[in-house]
């Protein structure tokens, strides 16, 4: 897997590092609240593992499978729900914990389906920001890192479901996903 790699852009340190520094944050905005941690699956499961380990305070888990890509690269536009979360929605103040955000579409469509559903509050957190492909707005109020516009892989992101278990985030070589 790491030969398939063109270099590593963010390493297990500065991601476990930044981890901690949004748990902190996240546990002071959050203080005397129960948080509905909502994981975006599956890119999303070992930053939402790690991030709720580094908030001191009650979270609860859930979450959600939706897709603007379906079997393509590039977004669609339209946001298919998979899974959806079995958690009562109404009066929760929701933490939506996402891996990437890309083109923005997916979160712009999922934060006011879950308002509409009578949430208390609903706020994002990403583990990585593209804004060279962001098509839409979307404000996020935990970010881990902004990266340029590359093919990224590890720590919960994949290429056709494979790279999710490298510890690290590192730069697909183009020559992989263009076969």
């Amino acid at each position: 897997m790491h030969k398939d790699l063109q270099e590593i852009l963010l390493t297990e340190e500065q991601i476990h590092a930044r981890v901690q520094e949004l748990g902190a944050r996240i546990t002071a905005d959050y203080a005397g609240k129960k948080i509905l941690m909502c994981g975006i699956l599956k890119g999303a499961v070992t930053f939402f593992t790690d991030l709720a380990r580094a908030i001191d305070g009650p979270v609860l888990f859930d979450f959600m499978s939706c897709s603007s890509y379906g079997a393509s690269a590039q977004s669609s536009g339209f946001v298919k729900i998979r899974k959806d979360l079995d958690s009562e929605v109404k009066g929760q103040d929701i933490l939506i914990v996402e891996d990437i955000i890309d083109t923005g579409v997916t979160l712009h469509k999922l934060v006011p389906l879950l308002e509409d559903r009578g949430a208390h509050s609903v706020k994002l957190a990403t583990l990585l920001s593209k804004p060279a492909r962001r098509k839409v707005d979307v404000p996020v109020d935990y970010n881990g890192f902004e990266i340029p516009d590359a093919f990224v892989v590890g720590y919960g992101l994949d290429y056709d479901g494979r790279y999710r278990n490298l510890p690290y985030i590192g730069v697909l070589k183009e020559e992989i996903y263009t076969k």
